[in-house]
């Protein structure tokens, strides 16, 4: 298969590029620096994804298309700036992708765009409980910023689907691997001052990167792999999840992050972080998905 890629020397694009390859699969990758992007055997693209150019004569050819694209989520303090930022590298960066593909006279066959968890409600009643029921793709979008940019961002990979090309858009949970999230998690934990955040009992979707990038790869060419997907392997209580780092890395997790010392550091973000949703792989289960790393244990060691 010919397959591009955005976003390919993010933490999960540089993972996902070498899957391909060494699948025999070729590779297009568009991104804005190509002397920096240190991505061997693949073509590299110059593209400013968020505005629309003569880079998507570089689809043409292209049996499926992966969508990584995105400015990072816990990348800066939001303001009205960056949330625009957050907005366009997704929003219009995947308009402009559709609308090159619409251009082309062979269209590839799938458009595998990126999405998250994020996407759901948080799950949390009105007097502060937290809501134990499971979600699953069949659910509603949320309210909060992060839900509208999610709802939004699939609408826009969605439009693919009116010109016949197979949409799958991916909510992926905490992807656990060497960097990314996981890493900044780590951080207090080995200063020994990790532990719950808030009250500890908010839910947490977690996924391996290694089962992040076999999904992907086998959305590129299984016909099955459409709409909404949940990208996760199972959810658990925030406070469970950093009882277990604490114990893989060796060291104490009994000092919680108060919640209003989070608002302060992060402030709105901190509303992620503080609540979540129970989501489960109800798709991929589905589909017959294999999970390499299903317990948070074993995922978490792996990671060493």
């Amino acid at each position: 298969m010919k397959v591009a890629i955005t976003g390919a020397t993010g933490f999960i694009g540089r993972r996902i590029v070498p899957a391909l390859l060494a699948r025999g699969d070729e590779v297009v990758a568009f991104t804005r620096d190509p002397t920096r992007a240190n991505l061997p055997g693949v073509r590299l693209v110059q593209a400013e994804l968020e505005h629309a150019g003569e880079w998507g004569a570089e689809l043409a050819g292209c049996d499926a298309v992966i969508n990584l694209a995105g400015e990072p989520i816990a990348g800066k303090r939001w303001d009205a700036r960056q949330k625009q930022r957050l907005r366009d590298s997704r929003i219009e960066t995947t308009r402009n992708l559709v609308e090159a593909i619409a251009k082309l006279d062979a269209k590839p066959t799938a458009l595998i765009s990126a999405s998250g968890v994020d996407y759901y409600p948080f799950a949390q009643t009105s007097v502060g409980d937290f809501d134990d029921d499971e979600v699953t793709e069949a659910d509603p979008p949320g309210e909060d910023f992060l839900s509208r940019l999610c709802a939004a961002w699939e609408a826009e990979a969605r439009e693919a689907e009116k010109l016949g090309v197979r949409v799958a858009t991916m909510r992926t949970g905490l992807v656990l691997g060497d960097g990314g999230a996981l890493a900044k998690m780590e951080t207090p934990f080995k200063l020994f001052a990790g532990g719950r955040i808030g009250d500890g009992q908010q839910w947490m979707a977690w996924i391996h990167i290694v089962d992040v990038v076999d999904a992907y790869v086998c959305a590129c060419s299984d016909h099955r792999y459409l709409g909404p997907i949940n990208l996760v392997t199972q959810s658990v209580r925030n406070a469970d999840f950093a009882k277990m780092l604490g114990a893989v890395l060796h060291r104490p997790s009994w000092i919680p992050v108060p919640k209003f010392a989070l608002r302060l550091a992060v402030g709105e973000f901190a509303e992620a972080l503080l609540n979540g949703r129970r989501v489960v792989p109800k798709r991929l289960q589905e589909l017959g998905f294999t999970w390499r790393h299903p317990e948070l244990n074993e995922a978490l060691r792996s990671t060493r």
